[in-house]
């Protein structure tokens, strides 16, 4: 302790559970600024994958789809997970298969940006399929 209070700097314990404990002699307040700093780094380097949601109906309009695709374009390239999901009112619920063709013409129309993650898959009254950005190989 004494001789830290010489060298005007803080005494550190590194590993208080070693016999015996290691310390080290260091200024305490730029060690926790450096700690910060690159904390603050690592964080500025990590991406953010948000997931947008794109909504259909089973009896849609081919330009109606080519607009939405468009915007699900947009979307990928832009490195976020897209949901794209049909819903079903009414009769429309015994006519599922609807919905299946049009989310497949949808990730057709798509394909050359994304890559399905999900296949579509009917929950409650609504059939949802995930597309992800295409990884390079």
């Amino acid at each position: 302790m004494e001789m830290a209070e010489q060298k005007k700097l803080d005494l550190v314990k590194i590993a208080p559970l070693a016999k015996p404990p290691v310390c080290r002699f260091l200024d305490y307040g730029k060690y926790k600024y450096e700690l910060a700093k690159k904390e603050k780094e690592s964080r500025k380097k990590q991406r953010v994958i948000n997931v947008k949601e794109i909504r259909l109906t089973p009896n849609i309009e081919s330009h109606d789809l080519q607009v939405k695709a468009k915007h699900a374009i947009e979307f990928l390239k832009a490195g976020d997970r897209v949901k794209v999901s049909v819903r079903f009112r009414g009769r429309e619920m015994g006519r599922t298969e609807l919905g299946k063709d049009v989310l497949l013409a949808f990730s057709e129309l798509t394909k050359e940006v994304s890559q399905i993650d999900k296949q579509p898959k009917l929950e409650g009254r609504n059939m949802n399929m995930f597309l992800s950005p295409q990884t390079d190989k």
